[in-house]
Parts: C-alpha cells; structure tokens; sequence
C-alpha cells in the first residue's frame, strides 16, 4: 500500500483533482491544437501555443512561467523554476523575440504591391482605427492607460506587435493578449467575411481594380523598381527612426529583413537566415512560452474574458474601418476601390488578402484582388508598428 501511494503521489491525478480548473486549461489547448492542425489556422503559430499551455497546466511539471523576484538571475531562474521560465525571462520578457521575428517576416514581405500602388497604402493605416477606439472603451471600464494600450494593440492583428507592446506596458497581461492576438490572426477567415456581410454591398463587391486600372491608368510609372524596393527599407527605416524611434525595434528589424531579401545575391545567406533557420526557431520558443504564461491561475478571471471580448472588438472595428475608409474615398474619386482591400488593412499577411480574394471571385470569378489588397495589406503591418510605438512613447 506503501508503494502505490508512493505511486499516486507520483502522478498529478490528485492535483488534478484539486485543482480541476487546469482540465478546463488542457481543454482549450487541446481545442487550440484542432484548429491549428485539423483546420490549418495559422498552424505554425497556434500548435506551439497550444502545446506550451498543454504542457504548463500539467500540475507538477514545472513549465507553467510563474512571477519571479526582479532581482533574480537567469541562471537562478533555471534552477528554481525550470526551463519554461528561463526561456520566457531571457527571450520574451526582455523583448528580445519579437524584432527578430519581424525581421525574418520583413525578409519574406515583398513591398512591390504596396509600392505600384501607393494610394491604396493609406487604408492600412485607416485599419488601425480599432487600436485607438478600444483603448478608449477600455479606460472607460475600469483597464489602466497601459493596460488599454496592449488590450488595444489586438486590433492591429499583429501577434509580435501585439506582444512587444505588452512586454513594454503590461507584462502581467502577456498571456491572455497574445492567445486573444494570434487566436483573431487565425480566425481571419471567418471574421473578415463577417464583417463585410454587414459592411458591404453587393454592387461594391464587383468593383473590378483591373477594370478600373484599364479606364483610368497610372500617370506615373515606376521605371526601376528594383532600385526603389532596396531605398524603401532604407528611407521608412530612417524616417521611422527620426519621427517614432521606439517603433524602431519593431520596424528597423522588419526594414534590415527586407533589405537582405531585395539587395540580391550578395546577402544571400543573410536572407535565408532570416527567413528560415532564425524565424522559425524565434517562432518556436515564443510560441511555446507565450502559451505556457496560460495557467489557470492567469487565464480564468474577469478581465481575461474582457480582454478576449475587447481583441474581437477591436479586431472588428479595424476590418470595418478600413472598409469605410475605401467608402469615403470613392464618394470623390472617379478611379473606385474594392471595399475588401480597406478590410485587408490588418497586418495579418497574407491571408487577409487571400480571404477579401476570394471574396471577390465568389461574386466575379474575374476579379482577381489579389496583388491590390496586399498593397493595403503590407502597409498595415506598418502602420500597427508605428502605432505600438507611439503608445509605448507615450505610456512608458
């Protein structure tokens, strides 16, 4: 009998037992692990989530990421609280993962699109109009300024921003906004269609941009874009540097990223790096240590679920407000644009643009989006960096 209660004490059954609100935890992790490999969304994002808060709501495993002492070292961190949190303190909590993650996701942008079309690189910023009436709400409930800020940042459907910004604000609500973040990143699928449902008409839906790239052409065009793609990291990471500086670490990464793919040949195995052996391994550790901050204690309170109410509104609102931006826009131009590139102004690349596409063919099989809504696309990704850097600005 000695024996087999030596045996149970072993296990975590009686912790479980205890403590059953960690089966709800391993539920959501197992519901999160279906949709990143059954329904492939966002599966390199979501599984190592999943996994990280699978295995940190296993009682008695140690890899939960717990607070620790401010003035404790990495080491000490190791030894105490096990490897989860040495990963988390040393790679997350220091901000270290997400500027490199944004440069192995600048190494695989092509900024080509948004560059041949210029004008349709304002709804990006448009989109990020959910930040901002969030963080607003927020405040009015009861979330401190700091908190609203990083609750906000949801809408921008940038996990790194999303993350950096709460690193810098409000650590202590890391978790919850980075499953709220990539969970609506995921759900780009089914949010977007269901926002332009009740946004969008049906005569605007046929709006061809070819068509109307035939009947009304460009008076300017681009002569060397290859040149223009190697200045254009170059000039916005400047530009960026001198007028939101603290936007730097997350837009100077995506910039260098970039410019290490359109130099060419010479930055070969910089690029390849970046885009592969680097951003994978980034998007591994913070993926699993980012769902291990998921334990039940952090995860099951109030403001969670507001946090997760607030990401879907603010991730609502950014959809819609680039569409009623492209609305405005065409009450006084005679060139039109597709309402579904102004929902494409997330940074959720590129499959916010493969959603307003097909979209659009399932109404005009001709009307190929495409390389339009990746012009708005792209510079929402921007546009959210510049805006986690003005709120770091000004809140830190």
């Amino acid at each position: 009998m000695e024996l087999l209660q030596r045996i149970y004490d072993m296990t975590a059954i009686g912790d479980i037992i205890a403590a059953p609100e960690s089966l709800l935890m391993i539920f959501l992790a197992g519901l999160m692990l279906y949709l990143g490999i059954v329904k492939k969304y966002e599966p390199l994002l979501l599984v190592p989530i999943a996994f990280g808060m699978l295995l940190a709501n296993f009682p008695g495993g140690n890899m939960g990421v717990v607070k620790v002492g401010d003035e404790m070292e990495l080491l000490e961190i190791a030894r105490e609280y096990g490897i989860m949190n040495f990963i988390y303190y040393a790679l997350i909590k220091t901000g270290f993962l997400p500027p490199i993650i944004f440069m192995g996701v600048g190494a695989l942008t092509d900024f080509g699109p948004m560059l041949k079309n210029l004008r349709l690189a304002f709804f990006g910023a448009a989109a990020q109009i959910g930040i901002f009436s969030v963080l607003i709400s927020a405040v009015a409930i009861g979330f401190t300024m700091e908190e609203a800020a990083a609750l906000g940042i949801i809408g921008g459907a940038d996990g790194p921003t999303a993350i950096y910004t709460t690193i810098k604000l409000a650590p202590h609500l890391l978790g919850p906004i980075a499953i709220a973040a990539y969970s609506y990143m995921a759900l780009v699928p089914v949010i977007i269609p269901l926002v332009v449902r009740f946004t969008v008409t049906k005569k605007e839906l046929l709006i061809n941009m070819k068509q109307q790239d035939k009947s009304y052409p460009s008076s300017r065009p681009i002569k060397n874009m290859n040149a223009l793609k190697i200045m254009f990291p170059i000039v916005i990471g400047s530009v960026v540097g001198i007028l939101v500086p603290s936007s730097v670490p997350l837009l100077g990464m995506l910039m260098f990223g970039n410019l290490v793919k359109e130099v060419g040949a010479i930055t070969g195995r910089l690029y390849q790096a970046a885009s592969d052996t680097i951003m994978n391994a980034a998007t591994v550790f913070l993926g699993l240590s980012v769902g291990a901050t998921m334990t039940a204690y952090a995860f099951l309170n109030t403001q969670t679920i507001l946090i997760i109410v607030g990401g879907f509104i603010a991730f609502a609102i950014s959809i819609a407000g680039g569409i009623f931006a492209v609305k405005i826009y065409n009450l006084f131009a005679k060139k039109k644009i597709n309402p579904l590139i102004g929902a494409t102004g997330l940074s959720a690349v590129p499959m916010a643009s493969r959603v307003a596409n097909e979209i659009a063919i399932k109404h005009d099989p001709s009307n190929h989006l495409l390389q339009y809504a990746m012009a708005s696309n792209i510079s929402g990704v921007i546009g959210s960096a510049v805006a986690a850097g003005v709120l770091i600005s000004f809140l830190s």
